[in-house]
């Protein structure tokens, strides 16, 4: 009988770092999930736990409607490790003061040692510079609480790390999840495994042998159908579904007509020649750009293509008989926003998912990916054998080239954009930088510039470049692309692409603006 993998638990407090401490525990091939911080007690335990971790968060432990877990928390034996907030509200519930500090501390500080412990394993042989960690706080602990112990401090926080001297309880004023504490990783590791005796058992191939078996459990003998668009998180769900039930898959891929040069041939080919399963592709070009017709606006632009893009899924679904199932490629982050302590964050952008099926649908769901960040995706991908093509692709948005052009969409503006976005890509790849650069596109802009061409006055379109660096797209730096680079972008696009005499390039990054432009 094989081993149930272990499990680490994050309580989520709010922090944009709540994330990255659950990616990087799985980095170790430990299992982790976020929680909100109000998880009900029983639930913790069902859960079952090795280790817990308590998340740092904009609060103040002493604000009306802070964020509390139940103080039985603390009594249930199991490791738990408080980052910056959670060292607070630890130090809060045990009988220790917490004040807010005329030095507030954000950025970089160099920790000094002062007493041994596990957590800080490693760190006897380490430098000034590998001793530098991150902090984000207000907050910090005055009293420490009675039967803990200061395992480090700062030129400004005397109280760092903690650590009861009985109960297996820590706690750290900085962030060891974030790359600017330069021995994070250490002192994740030594929770994870010294303190909390994980094993390294989250694999990607062992997350796919328990999927498939899975998968086929829950379907029977029943019929799945499922939406794909050849990107990865797609090809991935969909390649994992049918290697658990075969023939009784049934992927519909629809094409909306704002796809890429060459996009649906190849997604034709990938499904039904590289990964042989029974795809069902329904041109629609002509219905989608005949309701985007005149539409600027891009959350319109989004809503008319999900809906327009429903109405053509299901007209094609209802042709499969005796269907039970809808499977779609649902990942973790979306799954944590919605129990997060933030909850749903603010509408930047509606997505394009299946999501709107009529009642008259009533298909059970199946999200063989929502366990999954986007890396793990890509690992998976690997693991089921599909093509470096595929698993390195870059993101590419739902409602496509409509939402890359900052105008009404028409077969003309799609034809100008679709030829950019060919020399985009093949210049890239032939640089060798494709697989360096998390994404890169053009954007069509709806003004025109003055520009000549030979001896002719011309008056035409403006293409912009995009090109980002970026972990999970929730934060993103332009990148730097040598000239020669732009030289030969700017100089294929004018000369090949007709209708276009101008190309400039972004160096905006994410915050303040966004991947894509709308």
């Amino acid at each position: 009988m094989s081993r149930l993998p272990d499990k680490i638990l994050v309580l989520d407090f709010g922090s944009q770092y709540t994330q990255l401490i659950a990616r990087r525990i799985r980095e170790e091939q430990v299992y982790s999930e976020i929680q909100p911080f109000d998880y009900p007690l029983e639930a913790i335990k069902s859960f079952n736990p090795k280790g817990i971790i308590l998340s740092g968060g904009p609060s103040s432990v002493y604000e009306e409607g802070a964020p509390v877990t139940s103080r039985e928390l603390l009594e249930l034996g199991i490791p738990i490790l408080g980052i910056c907030y959670g060292l607070q509200l630890i130090a809060l519930q045990m009988g220790g003061q917490v004040a807010h500090s005329d030095r507030r501390e954000y950025g970089p500080a160099v920790i000094e040692m002062v007493e041994t412990d596990a957590l800080f394993k490693g760190f006897e042989a380490t430098s000034d510079e590998e001793r530098r960690v991150w902090m984000s706080h207000g907050d910090r602990v005055e009293v420490m609480p009675k039967g803990f112990k200061i395992l480090a401090k700062t030129a400004n926080s005397p109280v760092c790390a903690i650590r009861h001297t009985d109960k297996p309880i820590w706690g750290l004023q900085f962030h060891p999840e974030v790359h600017h504490t330069v021995s994070g990783r250490m002192i994740i590791k030594n929770f994870v495994f010294s303190i909390c005796g994980c094993h390294p058992s989250w694999t990607m191939q062992s997350f796919v042998n328990g999927s498939v078996e899975k998968i086929r459990e829950t379907v029977g003998e029943d019929k799945v159908i499922g939406a794909v668009s050849g990107g990865v998180d797609s090809t991935v769900m969909a390649a994992l579904v049918g290697k658990a039930i075969g023939e009784r898959f049934y992927p519909i891929f629809v094409n909306n007509g704002v796809l890429r040069k060459n996009e649906a041939q190849e997604v034709v080919y990938l499904y039904r020649d590289i990964l042989h399963l029974n795809l069902i592709y329904r041109n629609a070009t002509e219905r989608f750009l005949k309701a985007l017709k005149g539409v600027k606006d891009p959350e319109e632009k989004r809503k008319i293509i999900g809906k327009t893009f429903i109405d053509v899924f299901v007209h094609e679904a209802k042709k499969i008989e005796d269907v039970t199932f809808l499977a779609q490629g649902t990942l973790y982050p979306d799954v944590i926003e919605s129990v997060s302590f933030k909850g749903p964050s603010a509408t930047i952008k509606s997505h394009h998912n299946v999501g709107g099926l009529p009642e008259y649908m009533p298909l059970k769901l199946i999200e063989p990916l929502r366990e999954l960040f986007k890396d793990e995706v890509r690992g998976v991908g690997k693991v089921l054998g599909l093509p470096d093509s595929v698993i390195g692709r870059h993101p590419f948005p739902g409602p496509g080239l409509a939402i890359r052009m900052l105008d009404d969409v028409t077969a003309e503006k799609l034809e100008t954009l679709r030829e950019a976005d060919a020399i985009v890509t093949e210049e890239i790849q032939k640089g060798g930088l494709y697989n360096e650069i998390w994404q890169v596109f053009p954007v069509l802009l709806p003004i025109r510039t003055v520009g000549v061409m030979g001896d002719e006055r011309t008056y035409e379109r403006v293409i912009v470049i995009r090109a980002v660096n970026s972990v999970d797209g929730m934060t993103a730096d332009w990148v730097r692309l040598p000239y020669e680079m732009m030289a030969r972008l700017s100089n294929r696009i004018i000369n090949e692409v007709t209708g276009v005499n101008r190309v400039v390039y972004d160096i905006s990054s994410k915050p303040p603006s966004t991947i894509e432009w709308e």
